[in-house]
């Protein structure tokens, strides 16, 4: 199962954000600027958006996963786990990322300028996906 773990994280940098920031704070996560696409587009306003996308998978996505839960806090881990039924759908767990605490070095999850994190893997029954994920987060233990 480990080595079917796939990864997409998606973020938005603002026109009044350092983009190399952004970049530097994903090196704690084990993320190289390499991992990412940069896609450039406009906002409402016609100011330029930049959205960095990466996807990784097997021994990448472990890593990302160990390093992760590693820096979260342990009360946040422990939330993520008891939120696993609403927080997957179609096999995929999604989180999010507090952006600004990460350039600070932090790790934290948080509802507002995030970086949106999906993690796959195969569940072939919906009544294994809190132990598949459980196992995930476990990982790092």
């Amino acid at each position: 199962m480990n080595d079917k773990i796939e990864i997409t994280i998606d973020a938005i940098v603002h026109a009044t954000e350092d983009i190399s920031k952004i970049f530097q704070s994903f090196e704690i996560l084990d993320l190289k600027e390499e991992d990412f696409t940069i896609n450039e587009t406009t906002g409402h306003f016609d100011n330029p958006i930049i959205i960095l996308g990466a996807k990784i998978s097997k021994k990448q996505a472990l890593n990302f996963i160990k390093k992760l839960v590693e820096m979260l806090p342990d009360e946040q881990v422990k939330e993520l786990i008891n939120e696993i039924e609403e927080r997957t759908v179609d096999s995929r767990f999604h989180m999010r990322l507090d952006k600004q605490e990460l350039v600070k070095g932090n790790v934290t999850i948080s509802e507002k300028d995030t970086i949106k994190i999906k993690i796959h893997t195969p569940v072939y029954n919906k009544k294994d996906t809190v132990k598949t994920f459980t196992e995930i987060f476990q990982i790092a233990n």
